[in-house]
């Protein structure tokens, strides 16, 4: 099989449906290339009981203006994330509760805790969203990881743990792992600190009533049909003079004058691009390791926590589950919790048994909310590292050391072939917002390049 088209498009989740649409608004041809057996990426909505749960990716915030405007465009309604109620703090083993955003923690903690947040705030608006490199100190922060950073600036116990907690939540990583100049130009990239980690005016505001797979699935639907290929993993992707071959692992052949590849970089890793790719480029494929998190869902008969004055939030610094929300559906119905397993508590938990996963996630619930999470009506999980074709959540982390190496790689041009994914976005990074706007930007650049007098 042998298919000639203007783009090629790999990758069938937000990214790249967005920039196959925006190619196919210039009257351009597009094929749409997808290893999964469904669109959607990182997001994956299930019916679970009868009501809509989320997987994947599911929550949106108010600064989110790429999202939301797709959003809106394809009439796709959301409704607010639940967060009325006490929240639960279990640091040190210990189960503390707080009402509003302060949690409960000593004085000398709360002030440092919010010195500390005032600071790295401060030291993210000095990294340049578009090159984190440029920054003044871009070396020293680059080889230096959050871990050593809290080490060095936060003195007390309650801040550091705070600090921990953010960091498992919003990378799926361990801050040991993380380079600091990595965290500080994603924290720049999304508006601050505070807004990635709260739900009012945060990025976890709003959810969609027909989940955020919907986002996709409404995309493909918008394409010519026969234009989104499933289970098509690739396994070339070889450029000449005058365009582009792309093959499958299944041997088809798509012939085309360019290609956008939206995939994680650790991904792209697996396609042969060819003895000339840039050894820069090769880094970012290497050096960009999925994060780790294994989500589970519990839905019950009543939403028991509500009942009880609970918000449904939860964080943690021991056990398996270190992040809870209240999952129900729109208008408290489909009553459920969302667990997260994050960093070295998923990895040491990848691989075990379904129902040894689904135990240790409602003993949590229950230390968090009480024993009736241990009776729920269903359970469902997703072990995103192992899956074959993420291979870890929410986002590709560079290791230290490889922003000031080879960052610039993440979205330049190679050849006919250009580069998307919420990795390479500069608004909303590592977000559904980014997903978006890296798509659109890749096609921005495709469409200068197709129109051009001496394009071919």
């Amino acid at each position: 099989m042998d298919t000639s088209v203007d783009v090629v498009v790999i990758g069938a989740g937000l990214a790249g449906l967005t920039a196959a649409r925006d190619i196919s608004r210039t009257g351009a041809t597009v094929a749409v290339l997808e290893a999964r057996d469904r669109v959607g990426g990182r997001t994956l909505t299930r019916d679970v009981g009868g009501g809509l749960v989320d997987l994947g990716g599911q929550w949106v915030g108010p600064r989110q203006r790429h999202v939301l405007r797709l959003a809106d465009g394809l009439g796709l309604a959301r409704f607010p994330q639940h967060h009325q109620g006490t929240k639960v703090l279990e640091v040190r083993g210990e189960r503390r509760t707080y009402q509003g955003k302060v949690p409960s923690l000593p004085l000398l903690s709360l002030l440092d805790l919010q010195r500390t947040v005032w600071k790295l705030d401060g030291l993210a608006k000095r990294v340049p969203r578009e090159r984190p490199s440029a920054a003044p100190h871009a070396a020293e922060w680059d080889t230096l990881t959050v871990e050593e950073w809290k080490q060095r600036h936060v003195p007390t116990w309650g801040a550091r743990a705070a600090l921990d907690i953010a960091t498992r939540a919003v990378f799926a990583a361990e801050p040991s792992e993380l380079s600091f100049l990595h965290f500080l130009s994603y924290v720049h990239s999304n508006g601050g600190l505070m807004p990635l980690t709260e739900i009012e005016g945060g990025a976890q505001a709003e959810r969609f009533v027909d989940g955020a797979q919907s986002l996709s699935r409404r995309l493909a639907e918008k394409l010519p049909p026969g234009r989104v290929v499933l289970s098509a993993p690739v396994r070339a992707v070889l450029q000449d003079a005058r365009g582009v071959t792309v093959t499958t692992e299944d041997g088809r052949t798509f012939r085309a004058r360019y290609a956008v590849v939206a995939t994680p970089p650790a991904l792209a890793e697996r396609i042969d691009f060819g003895a000339d790719l840039p050894a820069g480029r090769r880094r970012v494929h290497a050096d960009l390791p999925m994060g780790s998190v294994i989500k589970v869902v519990a839905t019950y008969a009543t939403p028991f926590w509500r009942e009880a004055g609970l918000s449904g939030e939860a964080v943690s610094d021991v056990g398996p589950v270190r992040l809870c929300f209240d999952d129900c559906g729109s208008d408290g119905h489909h009553p459920a919790l969302v667990g997260f397993f994050l960093g070295d508590t998923a990895r040491a938990w990848t691989g075990r048994p379904a129902q040894d996963i689904h135990r240790a996630a409602l003993e949590g619930f229950a230390r968090f909310f009480g024993p009736q999470a241990l009776t729920p009506l269903a359970v469902v999980e997703l072990d995103w590292k192992a899956e074959a074709f993420s291979t870890g959540c929410y986002v590709g982390l560079p290791r230290p050391g490889t922003l000031t190496a080879v960052g610039d790689a993440l979205r330049a041009p190679f050849g006919r072939v250009h580069w998307a994914g919420t990795e390479t976005a500069i608004e909303g990074c590592g977000y559904l917002d980014g997903a978006v706007e890296s798509g659109e930007r890749a096609a921005t650049e495709l469409a200068a390049r197709l129109t051009a007098p001496d394009a071919t």
